[in-house]
């Protein structure tokens, strides 16, 4: 058994095809399907399920490939140790953020982790939180900016900072000039949210449940093509706090607080349990955590 079969099974695991998963290692599909066939034939047993249209685990290849993982997990950590040695704030990191925060928080996060970090420049994957978790729990990224709830067996949470939702109408909507809005209200309205899979959206519709009832909800890519969408009468829409922000702001838009209590978020970093750079991890989250009380996301602060 070697390091090289736990990765061509854990690739086939990922891909659900041998051709797919020979690329992604960079070998011939003959020589990974030797590397698997070499693995089961020591093991005694069949890891997976195959067909013509579809490669599947075994029962007991499911929890192979669970032990697979752990294992390449461990020996990447070795690696790791060896290559940062004593300065776990040297060498690139692997930022996964999710689409509704990435945009906002980044260009504030930046010039102080230059300053804090300069050896460390930011690698960075925008995604929907379902895929953020996988790429963290396979190790393709090193921690992740999610919206709590994020309970994921194996990974660390901290908390960053709370983040408030406004409304935002065109600057010609009856509501132009109002204090406030109830969350009840929205489902009057035209409503754009971002795509279903969108964290973001599922929040917005929890808040406002009545929106998610009986309320017209069109959808958009990401928040500033809506942002664009409501300057030009489409509909109104909730933006969080850090993206309705002065250099945000738009002529043709108006932004209006909640009432209270106002939704919210918590926003947090994720990341691996064994993860060995926990400096970079403080480093980190000690910037993103100052952003969030400097900007009085919430309503609190």
């Amino acid at each position: 058994m070697t390091l090289i079969e736990l990765k061509f099974v854990l690739a086939v695991a990922q891909e659900r095809n041998f051709r797919r998963a020979a690329e992604k290692c960079f070998v011939t599909q003959p020589a990974l399907s030797l590397g698997i066939k070499k693995l089961e034939e020591e093991l005694g047993l069949l890891i997976f399920e195959r067909n013509r249209n579809d490669v599947t685990p075994t029962p007991i290849g499911e929890q192979i490939i669970d032990q697979a993982n752990i294992v390449l997990e461990q020996a990447a950590k070795i690696k790791e140790m060896a290559k940062h040695g004593n300065d776990p704030l040297n060498g690139p990191f692997k930022l996964g953020m999710i689409h509704s925060v990435g945009p906002y928080l980044l260009p504030e996060m930046i010039p102080p982790l230059v300053r804090t970090a300069p050896n460390m420049p930011l690698e960075v994957e925008e995604n929907i939180t379902a895929t953020l978790e996988q790429q963290l729990r396979n190790g393709v990224i090193d921690a992740a900016v999610v919206a709590l709830p994020f309970n994921v067996p194996g990974i660390e949470i901290t908390p960053l900072y709370d983040e408030d939702f406004n409304v935002v109408v065109p600057a010609n909507h009856p509501w132009a000039q109002r204090k406030t809005v109830s969350p009840d209200e929205l489902s009057n309205e035209k409503v754009l949210l971002l795509n279903s899979g969108h964290c973001f959206s599922n929040q917005v519709t929890q808040a406002c449940p009545e929106l998610g009832r009986k309320g017209e909800v069109l959808q958009g890519n990401s928040l500033e093509t809506i942002r664009n969408m409501v300057a030009s009468n489409l509909g109104i829409t909730v933006l969080p706090a850090m993206a309705t922000v002065e250099r945000y702001q738009n002529p043709l838009i108006r932004v209006i607080p909640f009432t209270k209590p106002v939704p919210s978020r918590r926003i947090a970093l994720a990341w691996r349990k064994s993860f060995v750079r926990t400096a970079a991890i403080e480093v980190l989250g000690k910037v993103m955590s100052d952003i969030g009380a400097q900007a009085k996301l919430g309503s609190a602060a």
